[in-house]
């Protein structure tokens, strides 16, 4: 059994992070701030369920309360950390920047701070397929350099890399972090446009589709996510003995530091995934094609070899079954016909 604290645990993936570790005996603290970027009341939805697990506590607190941040440090000893905890949203990022500020990087240094006094054992973290911005060097791999974001959100989660690598280094912390492509799945995040493709079309309403339904998107289904989150949580990375200043790999240290993508490796275009959503409601959408947004990417796709060499996992679940288990999900949470 490890003591894992678990931030954002009220959010899309930690809510079912939290499922997946009690579920194999693990003690978890569950840490979220519950704001009301999205609907508060979903959030209250997943949390209900964890309560009911005799082996989970829940705080509600904010990352960026440093002195709230660190009593709970001091009150449980923690094996492990995994900070999914963060400002979500692209296009959130243009026009509120100050909020990522708060909880991306104060928020990601108090959990820094109190890994490093608290002897943590393990910091993994969720970063994102965001922070490839520019690059157009398809599969994106790890070991890219990836200097070049194209939202503030990106450079948030491209600096929480740097962070964590400057706390392994420094403080020997082993920290691993996640770029994590598309999530979606039940219990998912209302902002994200699967969810408000799915809302309008049963309620009618024409969706929005930019970039003409050209953008391509490595989808990854939430139990993919989740099992290879779980994995690398029980390996704490070591040093490269083979690292190099001369040609410095970015997603290896001589610091026991770790960067992995976790994607499906396989990027479908938009047009096809709404097509297979209305497959699965049985109703045409009709749509507004428009340009493409400020800070979106035309392309992802996930480079996951390092993930298979060292977990011995690859996410595999088609759009087409994680779709249908996305709609079945929400016709029953929001009680739909």
């Amino acid at each position: 059994m490890k003591n894992i604290l678990v931030t954002g645990s009220a959010g899309f993936v930690g809510f079912h992070l939290c499922q997946r570790l009690l579920s194999r005996g693990d003690r978890i603290i569950g840490i979220d701030n519950i704001n009301s970027y999205y609907d508060v009341s979903l959030k209250e939805g997943r949390l209900n369920l964890l309560k009911n697990e005799d082996n989970f506590t829940f705080y509600k607190l904010d990352l960026s309360d440093r002195t709230g941040i660190e009593k709970l440090f001091q009150e449980h000893q923690f094996d492990v950390v995994v900070n999914l905890a963060a400002q979500a949203g692209v296009r959130y990022s243009l026009e509120n920047p100050h909020a990522y500020i708060d909880s991306n990087l104060v928020g990601f240094t108090n959990i820094l701070e109190c890994c490093r006094h608290n002897q943590v054992k393990h910091l993994v973290f969720a970063s994102s397929s965001s922070v490839y911005g520019s690059n157009t060097k398809i599969p994106f791999s790890t070991h890219d350099n990836v200097d070049h974001p194209v939202s503030l959100y990106a450079a948030t989660k491209k600096a929480n890399e740097l962070m964590a690598h400057t706390y392994s280094h420094l403080y020997k912390l082993p920290c691993t972090g996640l770029r994590f492509f598309t999530v979606y799945g039940p219990w998912g995040r209302p902002d994200m446009a699967y969810f408000l493709f799915t809302k309008a079309i049963l309620e009618k309403r024409p969706i929005n589709v930019f970039n003409f339904g050209k953008m391509q998107r490595d989808f990854t289904y939430i139990d993919d996510i989740i099992e290879g989150v779980t994995r690398v949580i029980d390996r704490i990375p070591e040093p490269n003995p083979h690292w190099s200043g001369q040609n410095p790999d970015p997603s290896t240290s001589n610091a026991p530091y770790k960067i992995y993508n976790i994607g499906n490796n396989q990027p479908v275009e938009l047009i096809k995934f709404i097509e297979t959503l209305e497959d699965c409601l049985g109703i045409k959408a009709e749509k507004n094609f428009l340009p493409m947004q400020p800070g979106d990417v035309p392309q992802t796709y996930a480079d996951v070899n390092d993930l298979v060499q060292d977990v011995g996992f690859k996410p595999n679940t088609s759009i087409e079954l994680g779709i249908q288990r996305f709609v079945e999900w929400y016709r029953s949470y929001y009680n739909v016909g």
